[in-house]
């Protein structure tokens, strides 16, 4: 039996042994989506509470991962557990069409996104990636999307290029992240290195009537800007009279309640947003200039230049609730500042675990994200993470999971406003352990 707050899979009960046996047949490769664990590493979720969570056999976890980053006010918060409990006894959604919560919901996020000057919900990042870069190209006139290696925008066909190349082509030719994608979407992709503004004007250009747009995540993965790298997007895009999208997916609410954009004062033409918008639940936006953002008026449907913008469940009620708690919350006075802090100090102490190991591991980040590599300096593009030592991350990685800290392989790791101090000395501890048991 294991103590209270006591991390680490240590337990496989036979209720999620079986549980492991019926997704196998339920779903492909036993798995809900795309991602994977370790066989002898793999759990079932049960509950979550704050920073941790338990799975089918009752082992504890403090998680880094926190739904891919959308749960920055961690499991199951109070606030967010009222707002969406009292909603749910007026209804929960009415198809696509005005309703009260959403008006408010807006209400809220205009005056704190620089860029939005118009706004439309969806209902996830990659709807809002997609609604923008089709507002792009009906705004220009033009076909071409220029996106940066290594970069993730969604699932959809015009996201899935050149996100985790393993044998890159040269630039801009991009290869696409899955089958099923076609050629002729493929060719509409134009790929360039992040961190690389020379480069970025060269195809820029090079090829000025056909580029709709440049899109671009603030913080790509696990890759910070370097020297200004997003003001020099910007005036770029400017010069040559191309649409800027900044995917705030990630980086949206996480660095402020401003957040890229306040963040690195930078002001795109449009920005897409999931993950913490929503509190949790699958709500997504975009937000942009109004005469961009006016071409999905629905007045004007039917007519030349009308953008088609719809989903059955966009406005949904439960999730506006969601957001207007999340924003109530992230208005408490210093609780970025202290978010910041405490991830700082778990990158510090980390790293102090790490060299005193003896184990070649460079942890870095920024703000309320950490990341680790093999390497001895911290990446500027994708090329640089390629070149670090994958092979002993991938051992790595899955001990850290067996010692209980829920980490997923090569992706950035995430801190909530729910972490604590303790949860950084446990941390620290299972990072300690997971070395000891690899220099075995």
């Amino acid at each position: 039996m294991k103590a209270t707050g006591e991390i680490g899979r240590s337990i496989l009960s036979d209720t999620e042994f079986r549980q492991f046996e019926a997704a196998e047949e339920l779903f492909p490769g036993g798995a809900l989506g795309g991602n994977s664990l370790a066989s002898d590493a793999r759990f079932v979720f049960k509950n979550g509470k704050g920073s941790r969570f338990w799975d089918s056999s009752e082992n504890e976890y403090i998680d880094y991962v926190l739904g891919s980053g959308t749960f920055f006010l961690g499991h199951a918060h109070p606030v967010l557990q009222k707002s969406i409990t009292e909603q749910l006894s007026r209804g929960t959604h009415f198809f696509a069409y005005l309703n009260e919560q959403a008006l408010e919901f807006a209400k809220r996020l205009k005056p704190l996104i620089r860029c939005a000057e118009r706004l439309r919900f969806t209902t996830s990042g990659s709807d809002s990636t997609f609604h923008a870069m089709r507002l792009a190209r009906a705004f220009t006139g033009r076909d071409k999307i220029i996106k940066f290696e290594g970069a993730y925008h969604g699932v959809h066909d015009y996201a899935q290029i050149s996100t985790t190349p393993k044998t890159p082509l040269d630039f801009p030719l991009g290869t696409p992240d899955t089958a099923g994608v076609p050629e002729a979407v493929r060719d509409l992709a134009m790929i360039v290195p992040y961190n690389d503004p020379m480069a970025l004007e060269d195809i820029v250009k090079s090829h000025k009537d056909e580029i709709a747009a440049v899109i671009i995540e603030p913080i790509q993965r696990i890759i910070m800007p370097q020297d200004n790298f997003l003001q020099k997007v910007r005036e770029i895009c400017t010069r040559y009279n191309v649409i800027m999208i900044l995917d705030e997916v990630v980086t949206g609410f996480r660095y402020g309640l401003g957040g890229a954009q306040e963040y690195f004062d930078i002001i795109p033409d449009l920005a897409s947003y999931g993950k913490i918008i929503g509190g949790g639940l699958p709500v997504g936006m975009v937000a942009g200039r109004a005469d961009i953002m006016d071409q999905a008026n629905p007045s004007n449907k039917g007519k030349p230049g009308y953008v088609y913008q719809n989903g059955t469940l966009q406005g949904h009620m439960l999730g506006c609730v969601a957001g207007l708690a999340t924003l109530d919350v992230l208005s408490t006075p210093e609780i970025y500042q202290k978010t910041f802090d405490r991830a700082q100090r778990l990158r510090d102490g980390l790293q102090k675990v790490f060299t005193d190991q003896n184990m070649g591991i460079l942890v870095f980040g920024e703000g309320p994200m950490w990341h680790m590599l093999f390497t001895n300096e911290e990446p500027k593009n994708r090329r640089d993470v390629l070149a670090a030592n994958s092979i002993k991350l991938g051992k790595m990685e899955p001990e850290l999971l067996r010692q209980g800290l829920f980490v997923l392989p090569g992706n950035r790791r995430f801190i909530s406003i729910q972490h604590t101090d303790d949860d950084l000395e446990a941390t620290f501890e299972a990072a300690k352990r997971a070395c000891k048991v690899l220099k075995k």
